[in-house]
């Protein structure tokens, strides 16, 4: 039975979003009879620690309030740890809850796996760049969609989705191929130019867009997408099909599963789950089945009692 649940919360996850959501989610929990404590990071730096102390007590549940980037910063922690994971939706893209469809807009019914849920046990992926080792949860970008993020997180004005159609506005008239240098599962390296590279451990990125349509977190695999060197108008053009899922079939991309890939390229930029994790070089690989997270009971296929 869960008696004693820590709650995690990012308060400003979701451009502000999650101190809302920790209020809905901290009072269904009380109503459901648990004795919560709440710990409140404001850096990732505090939250890694916060997380350490709420793991270190044992809770019978750990509810993180915060999106995917928030989840991610505290994998290895939550990995070392035998404590039930349970994600309330609160950022902007919520990818990860897509894909294991979680509820994202009632923090009511997400919260309420903590007693309902059953475990689920998903694959973490990891990018090594430079001194640096960082997990993710869902897709790594490299290339033209890397420069977007990162050209909206320099951008002050305007905000909201505006922001995000500036930049990219902005980095397609800057746009040119990188010289993309790749070598997938130990093998040759081939010079491969293209306008990006993702790596999937989940199908979508930027809340909703299914650039690795098919990935599946539970599949000990990741999936990898190229897209040749393309023009501006090419580009627009495609980007109606990546929101359909449509993309994959066009002769541009190239799709295949793998389980490492290594990228080099002069001024690649490296994201994942909505955080800056790399440049100029990175070595993507899988962790596989390496984290469990509380799910809602569907067909039974997808518990894992571990």
């Amino acid at each position: 039975m869960v008696r004693h649940v820590a709650v995690l919360s990012n308060p400003f996850a979701g451009k502000g979003k999650g101190r809302g959501v920790t209020d809905a989610a901290v009072g269904r929990l009380r109503e459901r009879g648990a004795e919560i404590r709440v710990y409140s990071g404001t850096t990732a730096a505090e939250t890694r620690e916060l997380a350490r102390t709420a793991l270190a007590a044992r809770p019978d549940a750990l509810v993180v309030v915060g999106g995917d980037g928030t989840l991610s910063g505290i994998v290895d922690d939550l990995l070392a740890a035998d404590v039930p994971i349970v994600l309330v939706p609160a950022g902007t893209g919520n990818d990860l809850a897509r894909a294991l469809d979680l509820p994202r807009h009632d923090p009511v019914a997400a919260v309420d796996l903590a007693f309902d849920g059953v475990p689920r046990t998903i694959d973490v992926g990891e990018i090594r760049s430079g001194d640096r080792v960082a997990a993710f949860l869902t897709v790594a970008a490299l290339g033209f969609d890397a420069r977007v993020s990162e050209r909206t997180n320099r951008l002050r004005w305007p905000h909201g989705a505006l922001r995000y159609y500036l930049a990219v506005v902005i980095e397609l008239a800057r746009l040119r191929p990188l010289p993309f240098l790749l070598s997938v599962d130990g093998g040759a390296t081939q010079e491969r130019p293209g306008t990006l590279v993702a790596v999937g451990n989940t199908s979508s990125y930027g809340g909703g867009m299914p650039v690795c349509l098919g990935a599946d977190a539970t599949d000990g695999m990741l999936d990898l997408v190229e897209v040749a060197p393309l023009g501006r108008l090419r580009l627009l053009r495609l980007f109606p099909s990546l929101l359909r899922g449509t993309h994959l079939s066009h002769a541009e991309v190239r799709h295949r599963r793998v389980r490492s890939v290594s990228v080099r390229a002069s001024g690649l930029v490296v994201y994942a789950d909505g955080e800056r994790l790399g440049e100029d070089e990175c070595t993507i690989t899988v962790r596989e089945r390496a984290l469990v997270l509380i799910v809602p009971d569907g067909d039974g296929d997808e518990g894992d009692d571990r």
